[in-house]
Order: C-alpha cells, then sequence, then structure tokens
C-alpha cells in the first residue's frame, strides 16, 4: 500500500465530514453607544471566516453595508411591531418592500424572526404571532422571495413545560392548541424551521451545586444517561436541543428543522452568577464552534447538523440587567478580542481549548443561603420558590429538581393532586420543597442559584396557591418523613 494512502484517505473523510458540518453565525447586537461603524463591523465579520449575522431590526446602514458581503443574514420584525403585522395585511406588505425587497438579494437576507421569544414578553405578544407571521409570509409570496427567505420565531426554552430528562421534552399545554400547532404546521408548510435561544449558562448558574461545570463547556465528563430512553449525553447542549426535539417528536413534527438562534456564555458577572469568566466563555465558544463544525448530529438526531448564532458580537454597554447581560461579546467595542477562538474549519487545525479553571473570576463562588436557615437551628422550615427570579431562572430550577435532584414531581404532572393551578411559581415552590426536605433542609439546599428562600413560618402567602387538601397532604408527607415518623 502507498504509505501517503492513508494520510490522503482521513483528510478526504475529514473533508466530507465537514462539508455536511453544520454553521456558525454571530448575533449583531446594538444596544451600546461605542460601537463601530456597519462598514467595519462587516470587515470585522469578514476577517474572521463567519458567513452568517443575524440583526435584531432592519436597520438601513447595516443591510447597506451588508451588501455585496456573501454574508447569509437574518432580520426581526421587532415584537412592537408584531400586532401591526398580524392585524393589517397592508403593512406586512409595506414592511417587505422597505425593509426585504429593497435590499435583497444584494444584501443576502436567507430568513425574517417576527418578533422574538415573544412568550415571555411582557407586552402580551403571543395571539399577533401566528397571524403576523402568515402575513409576513404572503408579502413574500406577492413579491416572489418566499421560496428564498423563510420565516419563523425564536423561542426561549422556558417556552418548554419540561426539559428534564431530555426524551420527556414537551412544550407548556398552554402554548400547545393556539400557538405551537398553528406556529409548527406553518414552518412545515412553508420549508421552514424552528428557531431557538438555548443557554446551558442559566441551567448551570442556577445549579452549579449539581451541574458539572465539564458538562456545561463541552469538556471531558463521564456523561449523563437519560432514564427515559437510554441515551448519554456529554454536554447540556444536546440535552437542552434534544429536549426541544423531543416536544416536537411528541406533537408529531419529528420532521420541522431547528437553528440555534442564540446561544452563548458570558465573560463576567456578578458575584452570585455562578460560572461567568473569560475561561468558561472561551471554552464554551470554543467547544461548541468545534462541535458544530465538525458535524454530527446530538444524541436523538444524530443527522441533525445545525446552524447555530453565537450571542453576541459585541459586549453591549447600554444593556439593562445584571452584569452577564453587558458581557456576552466574542469582541470589545474597539474590535479586539475578549478572547481568542476560532469560528472557521481551518482556525480549529492548531486550537486549543482553555484548560479547567476556577468557576468564576478566579475564585470558586460558595452559593449563599438566603434566610440562612438550616435544619440545626430550627424547627419546622420550608422552601418556597421566588417569584422575581424571573422564568428562565425559575424554570432551570424546576427542570433539575423533578430530574436530576430526585424531588417527587408526580402531583404536579397535569391532571394529578396539585397540578392546579398550572403556574411556575406554584409548581416551583412544590417542587423546591419535596428537594429541600428530601435533603434534609441543609445549608445550601434550597437556593436555586437565587431561584428559592427559606421560610420558617407555614408559607400560607405561598401554599394557598396549592391549597387544595391532598396537595397540603403530600407537603406534610414530606416534612414527616424526613423527620423520621413515617
Amino acid at each position: 500500500m502507498d504509505p501517503n494512502f492513508l494520510p490522503c484517505f482521513l483528510l478526504l473523510l475529514c473533508i466530507v465530514a465537514f462539508a455536511d458540518a453544520g454553521s456558525v453565525g454571530v448575533n449583531y447586537g446594538r444596544i451600546a453607544n461605542n460601537l463601530p461603524s456597519a462598514v467595519k463591523v462587516v470587515n470585522l465579520v469578514k476577517s474572521q471566516g463567519l458567513e452568517r449575522v443575524k440583526v435584531y431590526d432592519t436597520d438601513p446602514a447595516v443591510l447597506k453595508a451588508l451588501s455585496g458581503s456573501g454574508i447569509k443574514v437574518t432580520v426581526d420584525l421587532p415584537n412592537q411591531l408584531l400586532y401591526s403585522a398580524a392585524k393589517y395585511p397592508n403593512f406586512a406588505r409595506s414592511w417587505v418592500q422597505k425593509n426585504i425587497v429593497a435590499y435583497h438579494p444584494s444584501t443576502q437576507i436567507e430568513s425574517i424572526a417576527v418578533g422574538n421569544e415573544v412568550f415571555v414578553d411582557p407586552h402580551n405578544t403571543t395571539k399577533f404571532l401566528i397571524p403576523a407571521m402568515k402575513n409576513i409570509h404572503q408579502a413574500l409570496v406577492k413579491f416572489n422571495l418566499h421560496s428564498s427567505i423563510k420565516v419563523s420565531s425564536p423561542i426561549a426554552l422556558s417556552a418548554l413545560q419540561s426539559s428534564y430528562p431530555s426524551s420527556a421534552g414537551s412544550f407548556r399545554p398552554e402554548l400547545i392548541e393556539p400557538v405551537f400547532k398553528p406556529m409548527l404546521d406553518f414552518l412545515r408548510q412553508t420549508g421552514s424551521y424552528l428557531m431557538v435561544n438555548a443557554y446551558p449558562f442559566f441551567a448551570y448558574e442556577s445549579n452549579s451545586d449539581v451541574i458539572s461545570l465539564d458538562y456545561a463547556l463541552f469538556r471531558e465528563n463521564p456523561g449523563v444517561v437519560d432514564s427515559g430512553n437510554g441515551l448519554k449525553y456529554f454536554n447540556l447542549f444536546d440535552a437542552q436541543i434534544d429536549a426541544v426535539f423531543a416536544a416536537l417528536s411528541a406533537l408529531k413534527y419529528d420532521d420541522v428543522k431547528m437553528v440555534v438562534t442564540e446561544t452563548g456564555w458570558p465573560s463576567k458577572g456578578d458575584e452570585n452568577e455562578v460560572g461567568a469568566s473569560v475561561e468558561n466563555a472561551a471554552a464554551y465558544n470554543g467547544n461548541l464552534v468545534r462541535r458544530i463544525l465538525t458535524g454530527g448530529g446530538t444524541p436523538l438526531k444524530p443527522q441533525a447538523d445545525l446552524t447555530v448564532y453565537l450571542f453576541a458580537l459585541f459586549n453591549e454597554n447600554e444593556k439593562d440587567g445584571p452584569t452577564s447581560e453587558r458581557n456576552y461579546g466574542l469582541f470589545y467595542p474597539d474590535q479586539q478580542k475578549v478572547y481568542d477562538i476560532p469560528f472557521t474549519v481551518e482556525g480549529l487545525k492548531n486550537y486549543k481549548a482553555p484548560s479547567r479553571s476556577p468557576v468564576s473570576g478566579g475564585q470558586q463562588v460558595s452559593a449563599p443561603v438566603r434566610g440562612g436557615v438550616s435544619k440545626s437551628t430550627t424547627g419546622n422550615t420550608w422552601c418556597v420558590a421566588n417569584p422575581d427570579a424571573g422564568k428562565e431562572k425559575l424554570q432551570a430550577a424546576l427542570d433539575f429538581a423533578c430530574g436530576e435532584g430526585g424531588a417527587d414531581c408526580r402531583p404536579i404532572q397535569p391532571d394529578a393532586t396539585c397540578y392546579s393551578p398550572n403556574t411556575l411559581v406554584a409548581h416551583s415552590s412544590f417542587a423546591f420543597n419535596s428537594y429541600y426536605q428530601k435533603k434534609g433542609r441543609g445549608m445550601g439546599d434550597c437556593y436555586f442559584g437565587g431561584a428559592a428562600f427559606v421560610v420558617t413560618q407555614e408559607p400560607s402567602a405561598y401554599f394557598s396557591l396549592i391549597s387544595s387538601i391532598s396537595c397540603l397532604f403530600w407537603l406534610l408527607l414530606a416534612n414527616l418523613r424526613m423527620i423520621g415518623l413515617i
């Protein structure tokens, strides 16, 4: 055999594999007052070998700068325009003509995101989503652009009722008939795909005491076996994506494809934002790029090569919220890298991911317990959900409690004793307390990344949410088991 045959053959296999691999793009957000011009940004994106960009509006300067660049573009119709696009087909046609037709195909617009995470929009725009998507699509048909430009809408993982284990993934029941089924029918009929925003950081931050950092960052780890189907997961990203695939499958929409329109990891955070560091952000995004560009789907969908958009291109200094919100950028506003990772197959050849480092900011963060209660200092105590924690954090903590945490969540399943009222706070309070009692009410057992806290008097304000006699019986049972009376 020719000694050069094997290396050449292996190289050919790699080229074929990469040709069928996924694609990496970037989100270009602009909530900042110190960013470079759109022309400079386009040159930066091209210099990094990125072939896809997602923007959150249709700013003329940005779309003009992208003209002739060869970069594929996803634009956004903002949530505040959903009402008009849904109610007035003429508005949708005018919007498409002004913001799409005027630039395409010189600016290669490949998709329109109608709204963004509409289900968590406080302005209650969910009911306008499907009509708006249909009107935008009909406008594309009018201009004969419907074959080349797809219409979808990014959802957050909070749209899932359950995400752990992945095989039990399901959409929130109240959204299935009015929103998900008609949206998935629309995506199927138009050949489009479901847009999903997935952030393993949120799940890790809320449950860093039980979720391995290596598992969250795509590093070597023993893996987690899905108790529902026996599949083994070696990273949290795959597990989250497969939870969405499972939810699609449960509704018989296995054929609908998926694009991850946002994912990322912050390089800096507040003291309580466990895991936010330059080292961890570099590891997550660098290993994710390798994971996507070297091909292969998820354990549940091994053929599902994904397109993934990293969040975000720049640190954005005018964003509200915790420190992390202003530190997801791959680049500083002066166009210098926050950390060095590749974005292309060529760049991966000499790339070595950062080695293990402390959890956050170079220091190990210990989770304080709100209320400071332990079983050695008190009699009866309860763990309840913090309603101010936000839906993302509560949902991630609930998924953990009912999954890996081993809480008894049978009573809060559909049609079960404590399912009603069907609210995230009520279900979380039940699950958190079940976990807390099971663990013996120890220090740190009622934290969940700030999503819960301990109370020392019977929490009637919370348990009134789940006040049936049978439901209270389950709670009493948990306490009696903990103190050894049964």
